[in-house]
């Protein structure tokens, strides 16, 4: 039985190398030190989401209704696997900024009371944009 390659220690969740290559058909190993293609190294679930994903044509409406999710739950597992891939989406803040918790909103709303900011500051942080 073949199990797949685990990307990630079980113990310290590092990142595990491959020290040891066999081939299947004549028995030739081959050892030293090679690194796990990036891809590799995703949790299962991100691997799972990759190749619903490429099947899908990178249509994530298509990947919406496969997993029975809704579009947004869909687009924030994408931007969760390329995160863990090591990359920011380019221009997600700006689209999508995150949204305020009820005590920084509180918070705003007291400094502008308190005049620590202007209108239009208070505006922009409500907003989510930085200053």
């Amino acid at each position: 039985m073949r199990y797949p390659v685990p990307g990630r220690c079980p113990v310290c969740e590092r990142e595990l190398i491959v020290t040891k290559l066999a081939c299947t058909h004549c028995g030739t190993a081959v050892e030293g030190t090679f690194e796990l293609p990036q891809l590799a190294r995703l949790s299962p679930d991100h691997q799972r989401f990759v190749e619903l994903f490429i099947r899908s044509e990178g249509k994530l409406n298509r990947v919406q209704e496969v997993l029975g999710i809704s579009y947004p739950t869909a687009r924030s597992m994408l931007l969760e696997v390329i995160r863990a891939l090591g990359y920011e989406p380019a221009g997600v803040e700006e689209r999508h900024p995150h949204p305020l918790t009820s005590e920084k909103r509180r918070q705003i709303l007291a400094d502008l009371e308190a005049g620590k900011i202007t209108s239009e500051e208070a505006i922009q942080r409500l907003k989510g944009v930085k200053p």
